[in-house]
C-alpha cells in the first residue's frame, strides 16, 4: 500500500533520450534546436516518444516547459516535473 502511495505522487517527466547524461547544462529549446530526442515518462515507467510536431504543439499550450533544464534518462530523478495545465476553456451551451 506505502508503494502505491509513494507511486501516485510522481508526476510525468520530460526527459532527453538521445544524450542521457545532460544533467541541466542546457535548456529543453536548445536541445531541441541541437535535434536531441525527448520522451514523457509516467509514473509506472510508462514512455512516449515526443515527435518533432508533438513538441511544437506543447510548446505552444505551454512555453515555459522549454525553458526549463533539460535532464537525460540518466538522470530521472532530478528531472523536474510537468506541470499540468489548467483546463481549457469550453463554451456554454445553452
Amino acid at each position: 500500500m506505502c508503494l502505491l502511495v509513494a507511486a501516485s505522487a510522481w508526476a510525468d517527466k520530460l526527459v532527453c533520450i538521445s544524450n542521457e547524461k545532460l544533467r541541466g547544462e542546457m535548456t529543453v529549446e536548445n536541445c531541441l534546436l541541437k535535434g536531441e530526442k525527448f520522451a514523457i515518462v509516467d509514473q509506472y515507467g510508462g514512455v512516449r516518444m515526443i515527435s518533432p510536431e508533438e513538441a511544437a504543439v506543447m510548446k505552444r499550450l505551454n512555453p515555459k516547459l522549454f525553458e526549463e533544464k533539460a535532464y537525460g534518462i540518466i538522470y530521472l530523478k532530478e528531472a523536474p516535473e510537468l506541470k499540468k495545465l489548467p483546463p481549457l476553456a469550453t463554451p456554454k451551451v445553452y
